[in-house]
């Protein structure tokens, strides 16, 4: 295992289907992550937008697989990162009365010596996002 991976796991109480599109729609996307310009497409680039600041980058990359709707795939990086791109995959399982979704980050370890404040800090971001989530799923 990559021990500077960051795991995550988050249920929520909807069908599969749902919940991939919480992953891939950007007016989802928006509900509990932030603003982007269109659906995620298999090979697109995309870019996320603060909330804060009109305009202003908050992350961007490629989608680089999508399997609907059990994995989503995605090169992923933030300004703090200084243009280390890192990956995200999300694993989506139908589960009694809903759907488990596993998050694992990883790459963060070519940040170099950063890396384990960086990680820090991705760890803490998503625990918030996922948070977030649970209530755009619930609203």
């Amino acid at each position: 295992m990559n021990e500077t991976a960051i795991e995550k796991t988050v249920f929520l109480g909807v069908p599969i289907e749902a919940a991939w599109g919480f992953l891939t729609e950007a007016k989802k996307l928006e509900q509990w992550f932030f603003k982007t310009d269109a659906d995620f497409e298999e090979g697109a680039e995309y870019t996320l937008y603060s909330r804060e600041e009109e305009g202003a980058k908050r992350c961007w990359g490629e989608v680089l697989e999508m399997s609907a709707p059990n994995r989503l795939r995605q090169s992923f990086t933030i300004a703090p990162l200084g243009g280390v791109m890192t990956e995200l995959l999300w694993e989506l399982n139908a589960v009694e009365g809903g759907t488990r979704i596993k998050l694992t980050h990883t790459g963060i370890e070519a940040a170099g010596e950063a890396a384990f404040g960086l990680m820090s800090a991705l760890d803490d971001g998503w625990d918030k996002h996922f948070a977030h989530m649970r209530e755009a799923v619930a609203g």
